[in-house]
Order: structure tokens, then sequence, then C-alpha cells
């Protein structure tokens, strides 16, 4: 699947979705890293049709990036079944992409949201 730029409304519909895979790319076009990470992201973009790839200019979208804390870019963000797995800076090799998402698709995700509520106080 070829990657695919959104917005904010986009974004919010994608990552809180039950049953989706999504990374997303914040990145800048003046960003070097970013330029660089860019057709890394879009060839395992390919390898994974099964996941959305998706890609947010912070400069176009300014307010989506401060509501996601983005300090630096790149950053590489992970959510499954709408949680966030992984949010990290920094322009990933290819290797290293790939790896992570092995390591996400090998998740079980019941057992994560268990993790997850023990891990919430009651209120």
């Amino acid at each position: 699947m070829a990657t695919i730029n959104v917005n904010k409304a986009e974004f919010e519909k994608l990552v809180n979705t039950d049953d989706a895979f999504v990374l997303v790319d914040f990145w800048a076009e003046w960003c070097g890293p970013c330029r660089a990470f860019g057709p890394i992201y879009d060839r395992v973009s390919e390898k994974h049709p099964d996941i959305v790839f998706a890609k947010v200019d912070t400069d176009a979208e300014q307010e989506l990036s401060a509501a996601a804390g983005i300090r630096s870019i790149p950053t590489l963000m992970m959510f499954r079944d709408g949680i966030l797995l992984y949010n990290q800076p920094g322009a990933a090799p290819e290797a290293a992409l790939e790896d992570l998402i092995a390591q996400a698709r090998a998740l079980d995700m019941n057992d994560v949201r268990k993790q997850l509520a023990e891990a919430t106080p009651a209120t």
C-alpha cells in the first residue's frame, strides 16, 4: 500500500479504529533526515498492504503536530487497534522499521489491553 497524507480529522479517525494497524510519519519538506527516511518508509509500505502508512506534514498540520507532542522530526508513531504502541523521533533504517513492525504484529493485543487496564487507576 502506498503512503497517504493525512490531516487532523483523518489522523484521529485512523488511529482510533479498533481493528487498524497504522504507522504515522511526522515530517517536513525542509527536513533532511525526513527526506532520507521518506523512501525507506515508502518501500516498507509496499511490503505491508495490510498496514496503513500515513504521513503528516508538520508545516501544513501544525495544530495536529502540537497536539501529538511532536518536538523533533521525523517522528514515527505506531498504533494497533487504537492503542499507541510506539512514539519515537528519528529516522529508522529499513531493517529496524521491519523489525518494529514484526514486533508489533507479534503482540497479543488482548494482553496489551489487559496490561493497560491494570495500569490505569480506577476512578
